[in-house]
Parts: structure tokens; C-alpha cells; sequence
């Protein structure tokens, strides 16, 4: 039965009721019942809702999706990196879905997956797109039901989510320790008790070449320089996290790892490629210094071997590009069995830092979620979204209530920053 059917069949009922009812209520009896029920929302019947259309926009390193339906309510979702050239593949997975009910997130996906399995549906492009059409499932059903993504998930173990801020002091710029110092100091003043450092740098005049993966002893030394004056600038009870970006081979991640325990870091990230496993089991059992990583690991089997055989300390997906929400829940769960702790990375808009923030809500072995400096250096950010309470407050973000994700996309805004010469929500 539509919505519009019952709100009828009940109002019908109504006006028969008042026909019977005292001369006086009459005038009030059905305009106060008609705008009860106009006021109440009705979940529409599965049944009912159905997908229409999938469009899509790019802004720098990030994939926007819109789910249509029927039922004029949309679901948006995003995904990171493994993105660019996709629109055909978006437009692809969208006729996959027309006609169908958004409400079967798992079974869309699966069929989506399932059905690429010659096409690249292990890692990659596959999955980042799928990861942004995945969330936007969520969303939309969110938003039919009433009910925010964490609901969906089972629950919430935590009103709100710690983060940690990517201070974005860039290698590049060639940074000394003074700068290091400088960011800390100036993200603690922010509100931040956790941050992270960047402490691979390609133009560094003591590399030994371009090519070779091996730190010397002057790259050494000025990593250790740089965080230890992080460290020092903001005491022993900031949590401090140094990415290396898989830039090095185990030998100096070793080295690193070994050098850098007295630092009490949260985690060493990345210090070698991914690929490897058993390197990162090496490092791992090498050194007190916790090691992290994970962000460029895709779907939950994509993590299995890592949990494994202990490859890491801590796994950080990025629920942007390994499948979407309820594959990071399912690796959360997965690192929950063997008591590893689950730290999403986070390089999106703040659209995709609420959706993260549902998943690190709903599971128990949450440990931190990544933050970005540019929510707060650069416009395009809150231009390119709608959203109307506090982003972040003491190093917490309090995760939404509203339906779906509780974060809008603004098209309008989107517009200054879409990529020249790439279909643009068509």
C-alpha cells in the first residue's frame, strides 16, 4: 500500500468519525488529524522505492555519487584515489541498480561485486567506485527509514569519535624541526590530543638516489630530529602517529621503527609498500614502535592474511576506497577477533568523515579516526557541503542522528571545483 494510499484511507476514516462527533470539534477535528499525519513520517514499503538514476561529479581527489529514486529522496556517497577516469564505470554500476530497492545494501553489492570478477572487482578503481555507490545505499536507506547509518549497522558503542589531525607539513616544502614544533604547538592550541607527521621526503639532498629505498644515516638522523621536536613541543601525553607512505624498503623501516621508540609513538604508518606482508610481520616483531597500516588494502580479504599471521599492531582502512561501510565494519569486526585495533584513514571531504565516523561508531575496537587540516585552511570544504552543527570539538567529532549520513552534498557549490571536461552530475 503507498503512503499516499494509507494517509487517504485514514483520513477518509476520519472525516467519517467527525460526522458523528459533537458540532463544535468539527471545524478542527479533520485539519488537526490531517496535519498529524502529514507531519508523521511513513517509511515507504520496500516494495515501493526503487532506484531511478546514479550520477556523479569529481573535485580533485575525490568521486561524488547521487542515488536516485522514485520516491523524489537521493543517497550520496564518495570514494578516494583509485578514482579518476571512472564516470563510465559509475555509469556502468548504475545500470546495474535501476529498478531495484536501495534498501538491499549487502545484495547490491554483492551483485555488483560478484558480477566484476573478470573486471577488476579485487582492488582498484572497482572498489573505490563501489565504495562511494555502497555508502550512498546506506545513506538513502537512511534517509527512507528514518534512521541514521549507525542504526543500520546494529548500534553505536560511542556518541562521539576521536580524531587525529593530519597537520599536511609536506615533506616537500623540505620542513626543519622548528616547523615540526611549530605544527604541533599550533594543533594542540586547536584542540587537538592526537596528530601526525609526514616523514618521507623525496627531495631529500642525502638520498641516496631517486630509486633507492634505503635511508642513509643523514635521512635518518633528520627523522628523528623532526619528530623529537614534536614531541617536545607538546609533553608526553599527545598522541603523535608518523606516515612514511610505504616509500622505504623493511631495512629502513626497521631502522626508523627501532629509532623512534623512546618518542612513545601511537603508530609508524606504512613504512614499506603494502603488498608484502610478511616484511610488515618483520618490522612488527622487530620493535616496540606499534605498526599501522591498511589504507591501500581492499575488502576484507584483503586484510585476512595481515590479521593473520600479525603482520600489523593496528589496521586503518579507508572506508572511501576498501568497499564502503559495511566492509569496513567487517573489517573492524575481522581485526576485532584477534584484538587489533581499528583506525580508519581518512582523506575525503567531510561528507566521508561522517560516514567513517557511523562505522567507528558502530564497532567496538575504534581507536582513532584520521582528520584533515584542510577542514580548516581551505573553503572548498564547507562550500562543497551542507551540514549544520560543529565539525570537530576537542578532538571528537560527534557522530550525526539525522537520517542516512546526516551530511549533504551542495551541487552548487560543487560547481567552481569540478573537474574541466568531466561530466558533472549528468
Amino acid at each position: 500500500m503507498s503512503t499516499s494510499n494509507s494517509r487517504r484511507s485514514f483520513l477518509s476514516k476520519a472525516a467519517i468519525a467527525a460526522a458523528f462527533a459533537p458540532i463544535a470539534p468539527i471545524a478542527t477535528f479533520g485539519r488537526g488529524i490531517e496535519n498529524a499525519v502529514e507531519k508523521t513520517p511513513i517509511s515507504s514499503p520496500p516494495s515501493d522505492l526503487k532506484i531511478t538514476d546514479i550520477k556523479c561529479g569529481y573535485i580533485k581527489g575525490s568521486l561524488f555519487v547521487k542515488i536516485y529514486t522514485n520516491q523524489s529522496i537521493w543517497g550520496c556517497g564518495e570514494g578516494v584515489d583509485a578514482i579518476p577516469g571512472t564516470y563510465y564505470l559509475v555509469k556502468d554500476f548504475g545500470r546495474r541498480l535501476i529498478g531495484k530497492s536501495p534498501l538491499n545494501v549487502h545484495r547490491l553489492f554483492e551483485d555488483i561485486r560478484k558480477g566484476g570478477f573478470f573486471q577488476g572487482a579485487q582492488s582498484g578503481m572497482y572498489i573505490a567506485v563501489l565504495s562511494a555507490i555502497e555508502t550512498a545505499l546506506w545513506d538513502l536507506t537512511g534517509k527512507a527509514l528514518g534512521l541514521p547509518i549507525y542504526q543500520l549497522l546494529g548500534g553505536k558503542f560511542r556518541d562521539k569519535v576521536r580524531v587525529y589531525c593530519d597537520t599536511a607539513l609536506y615533506q616537500r616544502n623540505l620542513p626543519v624541526p622548528k616547523d615540526f614544533a611549530d605544527a604541533a604547538t599550533k594543533a594542540v592550541k586547536m584542540g587537538f590530543n592526537a596528530l601526525k607527521f609526514d616523514l618521507d621526503q623525496a627531495q631529500d639532498p642525502n638520498k641516496y638516489d631517486q630509486y633507492n629505498w634505503t635511508a642513509s644515516p643523514a635521512e635518518l638522523k633528520r627523522m628523528v630530529d623532526q619528530i623529537t621536536a614534536a614531541r617536545q613541543a607538546v609533553g608526553p601525553n599527545v598522541d603523535i602517529c608518523v606516515d612514511m607512505h610505504g616509500r622505504y624498503d623493511a631495512v629502513t623501516g626497521q631502522h626508523v621503527a627501532s629509532l623512534l621508540e623512546p618518542l612513545n609513538l601511537m603508530w609508524l604508518e606504512e613504512p614499506i609498500p603494502a603488498e608484502n606482508v610478511e616484511a610488515y610481520k618483520l618490522i612488527t616483531e622487530s620493535t616496540s614502535t606499534p605498526i599501522c597500516a591498511g589504507e591501500n588494502h581492499y575488502l576484507a580479504y584483503g586484510f585476512r592474511r595481515l590479521l593473520e599471521i600479525g603482520a600489523v599492531d593496528i589496521v586503518m582502512p579507508d572506508l572511501q576506497k576498501v568497499g564502503g561501510l559495511g566492509e569496513g565494519q567487517r573489517v573492524a569486526n575481522l581485526a576485532n577477533l584477534y584484538y587489533v585495533p581499528f583506525a580508519p584513514h581518512m582523506v575525503a571531504s567531510f561528507l566521508g568523515a561522517m560516514a567513517s565516523a557511523h562505522v567507528c561508531a558502530s564497532v567496538p575496537n575504534f581507536l582513532i579516526l584520521e582528520w584533515q587540516s584542510y577542514f580548516h585552511t581551505d573553503p572548498m570544504f564547507k562550500e562543497i557541503i551542507t551540514y549544520d552543527g560543529k565539525w570537530v570539538e576537542n578532538s571528537f567529532m560527534t557522530v550525526s542522528d539525522k537520517p542516512g549520513i546526516g551530511v549533504e552534498i551542495n551541487e552548487e557549490g560543487m560547481k567552481k571545483y569540478a573537474i574541466p571536461n568531466v561530466p558533472f552530475f549528468v
